[in-house]
C-alpha cells in the first residue's frame, strides 16, 4: 500500500513541500499539497488521500484546529509535523486523533518510516471479506466493513487506532489487557507507539460510545494491569 499511497502536504512552507514531494516520489508515493488549512480542507473535498502530514503552524489557523476539522469528517490518518518543542501541543494532536508526529527538522528516512508504519496499522485490521460481527451493550462491530454502529445502525466514526483498540477489547471482552498487550495489538510496538497513545484512545472510545470518564461502565480501568471491556460480547 504504501508505494502507491497518496500523501497530502499541509504545510506553509515551499521549501518543505518540494522537499517531501521529491522525496517522496521517488518512493512511488503520488502527493498533493496544500499551503493553509482552507486548501487542506478543499483537496479532501475532491480527493481522498490515504494519509496527511500537517504542520501545526499553518498561516490562516491553527494546526490542531485543522486536525479536528479533518477528523471530524475524514477518517484519513494524520502524523502531526511540528517545529513546536511544547510537548503539550504533541499530546492534545494525539488526543484529536492524529495518529503520530514528527518534530522539525525531521530525518526523511524516519518520516518515511512512520508513514509506512501508519499505512500498514490504517490498512483494514481484519481480512478482506470477513463478515464477523461482534455485539455488544447495543453496539455492532462490524469487522469486515471496518465499522462500529449503534443500536439504530448509524454509523459512530472511529479512527484506525480506535477500531483496532476497541476490537482487541472485544475479542477479549471481560478480561483485562494490559498497555502492553493494547500496544501490541493495535501498533506492534513499532515506532511512534508508547503507553500514553492508548490512554489518550481510550479517552476518545469512551466518549465516542458515551462511557461516563468519572464512572465508565464498558471500558473499565484495571487498577495496575490496563483496561478491559466490561460487558458481554455476542458474535
Amino acid at each position: 500500500m504504501s508505494h502507491s499511497a497518496e500523501i497530502l502536504i499541509v504545510d506553509d512552507e515551499a521549501d518543505i513541500r518540494a522537499l517531501l514531494r521529491t522525496y517522496l516520489g521517488a518512493q512511488g508515493m503520488r502527493v498533493s499539497e496544500a499551503d493553509c488549512g482552507a486548501e487542506a480542507l478543499r483537496v479532501l473535498s475532491r480527493q481522498k488521500p490515504d494519509l496527511a502530514l500537517i504542520d501545526l503552524g499553518l498561516p490562516d489557523q491553527d494546526g490542531l484546529a485543522l486536525i479536528r476539522m479533518v477528523r471530524d469528517r475524514h477518517q484519513i490518518p494524520i502524523i502531526i509535523l511540528t517545529g513546536r518543542g511544547d510537548t503539550v501541543d504533541k499530546v492534545v494532536g494525539l488526543e484529536l486523533g492524529a495518529d503520530d508526529y514528527v518534530t522539525k527538522p525531521f530525518d526523511l528516512r524516519e518520516l518515511l518510516a512512520r508513514i509506512k508504519t501508519v499505512l500498514r496499522r490504517s490498512v483494514g485490521s481484519v481480512p478482506a471479506g470477513n463478515a464477523e460481527v461482534l455485539r455488544f451493550a447495543g453496539f455492532e462491530l462490524r469487522l469486515g466493513e471496518h465499522r462500529l454502529c449503534d443500536g439504530v445502525g448509524a454509523e459512530i466514526a472511529l479512527t484506525t487506532g480506535e477500531f483496532k483498540l476497541l476490537t482487541a477489547l472485544a475479542r477479549k471482552a471481560q478480561r483485562a489487557l494490559s498497555r502492553d498487550e493494547i500496544l501490541e495489538a493495535t501498533h506492534g510496538r513499532e515506532a511512534g507507539a508508547y503507553d500514553r497513545t492508548v490512554d489518550m484512545q481510550i479517552t476518545r472510545l469512551r466518549r465516542k460510545l458515551g462511557d461516563d470518564p468519572k464512572q465508565p461502565a464498558l471500558i473499565r480501568s484495571v487498577r495496575g494491569v490496563g483496561y478491559m471491556l466490561a460487558c458481554v460480547v455476542e458474535k
